[in-house]
């Protein structure tokens, strides 16, 4: 059984994976909503599938980039309910969990731009392969003004994230388009199942800390 959470927008969604390999979510999509709902969808999970945190395999976080409100408050959440807990926790690629669920979605797709709003004229953007149902990357985190993102879109790429409708629109309608709606905790348990060690690591609670991005990574 495991448990994901997933913070890194204004999506907050959790979703738990019972022993019959069946997803259940809780999900909204408002600014400002995690510090309010995380704590009561992770409670009305427990209590409609009857599990506590001592049964789970393990604790799946989103670690970044994104909102450093939202990483920041699922960092403290999985810190107290991990605390004294042999449960594991383990840290996933934001972005790569896009681009998974992309893939999902969309079998045929080649290249996948995950993106994240950065504010200003930037976003965070992260580019991947999709080959046949394995994920794979040679690019980096990066925050990049969005002409030079745009730059970067080819003819039939998928972009899925936020900050959609900052994009040029002849950019977009060259792509699969896929928005904030797509954003699932369920895309960091397909993930991890995949156990491709290069999008996610193991990490002790206690001293968890996101990987925020910061203007000095801008390029």
């Amino acid at each position: 059984m495991i448990l994901a959470i997933e913070t890194a927008t204004n999506v907050c969604s959790v979703v738990f994976l019972d022993d019959n390999g069946q997803f259940h979510e809780k999900r909204t999509e408002r600014r400002g909503s995690h510090s309010e709902q995380l704590f009561e969808f992770i409670e009305e999970l427990q209590e409609a599938h009857n599990f506590s945190v001592n049964t789970l395999d393990a604790i799946l976080i989103s670690e970044g980039p994104g909102s450093y409100t939202g990483l920041r408050i699922s960092a403290s959440a999985v810190k107290g309910l991990l605390f004294q807990t042999e449960v594991p926790l383990y840290a996933i690629n934001t972005l790569a969990s896009y681009a998974r669920k992309a893939g999902e979605e969309y079998p045929q797709a080649q290249t996948i731009h995950s993106i994240i709003d950065a504010r200003r004229v930037h976003v965070y953007h992260q580019r991947f392969e999709w080959q046949g149902s394995t994920l794979t990357t040679d690019d980096q985190v990066e925050v990049i003004p969005i002409e030079a993102f745009e730059s970067a879109v080819r003819q039939d790429d998928i972009i899925i994230g936020t900050g959609l409708k900052r994009i040029n629109q002849s950019v977009r309608e060259k792509a699969v388009v896929m928005g904030s709606e797509f954003i699932t905790a369920g895309s960091l348990i397909r993930l991890f199942e995949d156990e491709n060690i290069n999008f996610y690591r193991k990490v002790d609670p206690a001293s968890y800390d996101p990987r925020y991005y910061t203007s000095n990574q801008v390029k």
